[in-house]
């Protein structure tokens, strides 16, 4: 497989606004709630978006990803309903998403991988005895998503979460408000900055 580059976000790629009452229901429905409005508005044409997905080493690392088949793995076990509706109505085919390592000796952004499957139904949804589950809920209907991630390059240094934290320009970043998300968006800004500092 060739190696795919790290795409920099063009300064002027900026999210449209809905020019129709079709597509402004469509960003409605994806009942993100406030904070999170922008990541599920409507995309201009050809227009990517950054996310940043969390994992422990010991359990799935980067170096796992990149020797799975196709350097591909479906990214399930998501309970969480936020970081659900990140990975249900806002990750979109292209997508490209830093992999961070938690809960491990020095927890940082490790590597790129990048959208190759849209939100789809979890194969453990119907557990009810998963967190989360609500027995009220229709059970025809899936309660948890995912999608399928491939691995596009490591990062020339793990940029640790200290550093991030060293940032002004990243004061304000998903990751460094709502540590606990698993799933969480990154602005163009924000992938920028981190990229520069895996270069330093």
């Amino acid at each position: 497989m060739a190696k795919k580059k790290a795409v920099r976000p063009s300064a002027a790629a900026k999210p449209v606004k809905a020019k129709s009452a079709k597509s402004a229901k469509s960003a409605k429905s994806a009942k993100s709630g406030g904070a999170w409005d922008a990541v599920f508005a409507p995309r201009a044409p050809g227009e990517r978006r950054y996310w940043l997905v969390k994992s422990e080493p010991e359990v799935f690392s980067f170096d796992d990803l990149l020797k799975a088949p196709k350097q591909t793995t479906k990214w399930n076990g998501v309970r969480n309903f936020a970081a659900r509706n990140f990975l249900r109505d806002g990750m979109r085919l292209g997508d490209q998403v830093f992999y961070y390592h938690s809960m491990s000796g020095e927890p940082g952004v490790v590597g790129i991988c990048e959208v190759v499957r849209e939100g789809y139904p979890d194969d453990t949804a119907f557990d009810p005895k998963s967190e989360g589950f609500d027995p009220k809920s229709d059970p025809s209907a899936p309660q948890w998503f995912m999608v399928d991630l491939r691995g596009v390059e490591r990062l020339p240094r793990t940029v640790t979460l200290q550093e991030l934290k060293t940032q002004s320009a990243l004061k304000a970043m998903a990751l460094l408000r709502i540590g606990r998300l698993s799933v969480s968006p990154v602005t163009a800004d924000e992938w920028r900055v981190i990229l520069d500092l895996s270069q330093r």
